[in-house]
């Protein structure tokens, strides 16, 4: 029985950044920081669009930063206009006032903030090239627009990378999420160690920054009090908070693959220029993809043999390598 045709799906219209940040392969991509513009044609995300039939999600981002492509609130309005809820996530560094408006009247239903740390010195030592007060202007311009529109949408969740450099920072970053009308606090642990042995040598930089910054069992103690001093800060201040698991946990042979990881049976990951990914964690299509799904086809390459058999080997006790890494199927994201 094949696959049934996903509801969720993930389209990463921008391939490159305007940052150089700490913990994002992109930088490392050879077209996501000094190649040719690393758009996806906006012809090509629509016909894509046509082909998920009853698809209910759009999360219109990947590694590169959404509001640089030029049509991404084009996007935006194709897909809202089919009864498809759209999330974006953004650094927000390059955020208008008009784009402002047009979040709030394109239907995007939610905007996730990427901000690591609560002051200047801390948040652009990891997001190189940012400007701290830059971002704090533009998500209040953000709410402000969304308040003048008289609109509850798009929701504004902020996002924090959790890394040794900016534990301490947890917080203070609620402070900074409540006092600026954020939504809510989600803190993700790196997603990836980048330890299978075929990653292409480009990305060994990141492995080697991975391993200096993931928290391990030696920094579990102090992580579980500032764990603790950051929920009771968000309780104070009725801010909901999602931490990460701090411990790793270990599947079973007989778990199903859905039960480990069910991103590869509930959502399709298609990147710029418009490789299917098994999910959001790979990243950057020369670590694996199944193929150019723009140019074959949305069905050919979700029912393909080789989807079916990347299913097959994550419901196995030897999943594959860049599943065993990776922070979602150990449960610690």
């Amino acid at each position: 029985m094949s696959t049934p045709l996903p509801r969720f799906v993930q389209i990463e219209p921008v391939g490159q950044c305007n940052l150089r940040c700490r913990m994002c392969p992109v930088q490392f991509r050879p077209d996501g920081q000094h190649g040719p513009a690393a758009f996806m044609p906006y012809d090509t995300f629509r016909k894509l669009l046509d082909q998920f039939e009853g698809l209910a999600e759009l999360h219109l981002q990947g590694l590169g930063e959404p509001l640089l492509h030029p049509r991404f609130f084009d996007m935006v309005q194709l897909a809202t206009a089919r009864g498809i809820a759209v999330s974006t996530n953004s650094n927000l560094t390059v955020l208008t006032e008009e784009q402002a408006v047009r979040c709030v009247r394109s239907g995007l239903s939610s905007i996730h903030v990427s901000i690591d740390a609560a002051s200047a010195a801390a948040y652009e030592a990891i997001r190189v090239r940012a400007r701290f007060d830059k971002v704090l202007r533009n998500l209040r311009r953000l709410v402000e627009a969304r308040e003048r529109l008289g609109s509850l949408l798009p929701r504004i969740p902020l996002v924090a990378v959790l890394m040794r450099r900016n534990l301490d920072q947890l917080p203070a970053l609620v402070r900074l999420a409540a006092r600026e009308g954020a939504e809510s606090l989600a803190v993700q642990q790196l997603c990836h160690d980048f330890g299978e042995a075929t990653l292409p040598a480009r990305y060994l930089p990141m492995r080697d920054f991975v391993d200096a910054e993931m928290l391990t069992e030696a920094d579990r103690p102090h992580a579980e009090d500032v764990f603790n001093a950051t929920r009771a800060e968000a309780e104070r201040l009725g801010l909901p908070l999602k931490l990460p698991r701090l411990v790793a946990r270990v599947h079973a042979p007989d778990v199903p693959g859905p039960q480990r990881c069910d991103w590869p049976w509930r959502g399709a990951y298609v990147s710029y220029d418009g490789k299917a990914m098994p999910c959001c964690m790979v990243a950057t299509p020369d670590r694996i993809n199944f193929g150019d799904m723009a140019a074959r086809g949305v069905a050919d390459i979700w029912h393909g043999a080789a989807y079916e058999a990347f299913r097959d080997q994550l419901s196995s006790p030897t999943p594959p390598a860049v599943c065993a890494s990776c922070a979602i199927y150990k449960g610690t994201f």
